[in-house]
């Protein structure tokens, strides 16, 4: 089933499962499509979730569909200070998982080369948006939901530094410090409720990125998601709820478990 509201479509399906699976079609149509054109497929990716990246692994290695004119670009990365990287043998570096969550999982003649696996890094958030342009732009762009309503890391403001929803869309890849309630919630989820051992800062695509992708899917996975998620479609855009924003986009889809959906509409 799929409705819209203000400007957002929203597709419901049966289970947690089935949003990985309809995230993987996504994923493998867009890059299908551009093989057959001839052309470069260019996508902002994230790790959260992560559960579509081993069926996708699955469908390219079956169908045989080469990566090779692919380029993902990591959505954003933990750091442990605002100038230096997660080790990439921490099991929350988003490098390490997408490395052994997908890239490992594709045969070796249909992977991409390593030069077209993407992650930003500090100092060189100037270069990381260059080089997106540089290509094009952002064919599609894939996330998740954050309880504040983040999209990758872009934490929305603090109250007492308000910015405007223009001002907020306009903002680059970027070194900032992950908020507490992005830290608590992901400390629960991927952490065993480890908020101490969760990193600090982080380094994230900019919101200017997203908004410029050609289409922008979002992954609704978490019975959570309900409570941020009709702020995110009902509110006005506001940099306060980050991924309100996108009502502004003209090509934008939310796919979600029916659970969290449940009471919205």
């Amino acid at each position: 089933m799929e409705t819209k509201i203000n400007n957002i479509r929203i597709k419901s399906v049966p289970s947690e499962w089935d949003v990985y699976f309809d995230m993987a079609l996504v994923m493998l149509d867009e890059i299908m499509k551009n093989n057959a054109a001839g052309k470069k497929t260019v996508m902002i990716v994230p790790v959260g979730p992560t559960q579509q990246y081993p069926i996708l692994a699955r469908l390219v290695n079956q169908l045989r569909v080469p990566l090779h004119d692919v380029h993902f670009f990591n959505m954003d990365e933990y750091l442990v200070s605002p100038s230096e990287e997660v080790a990439y043998t921490d099991p929350i570096s988003f490098h390490y998982r997408m490395q052994h969550e997908f890239y490992d999982l594709v045969d070796k003649e249909l992977v991409m080369p390593e030069s077209q696996r993407h992650f930003p890094k500090p100092g060189c958030e100037a270069e990381y948006d260059a080089l997106i342009e540089a290509l094009g732009g952002v064919d599609l762009c894939l996330g998740g939901l954050g309880i504040n309503g983040h999209l990758a890391f872009n934490e929305p403001p603090e109250a007492d530094c308000p910015m405007s929803a223009e001002a907020f869309g306009a903002l680059g890849t970027r070194v900032l410090p992950i908020s507490r309630e992005t830290k608590t919630i992901n400390a629960y989820g991927y952490q065993r409720g480890d908020l101490r051992g969760m990193p600090e800062w982080c380094i994230t695509v900019g919101m200017k990125q997203i908004l410029a992708s050609k289409r922008v899917y979002i992954a609704l996975n978490r019975p959570w998601q309900h409570g941020i998620f009709k702020h995110v479609i009902g509110d006005t855009p506001t940099a306060a709820i980050p991924a309100s924003l996108l009502q502004r986009h003209g090509d934008v889809l939310f796919c979600a478990a029916a659970d969290i959906l449940e009471g919205l509409f």
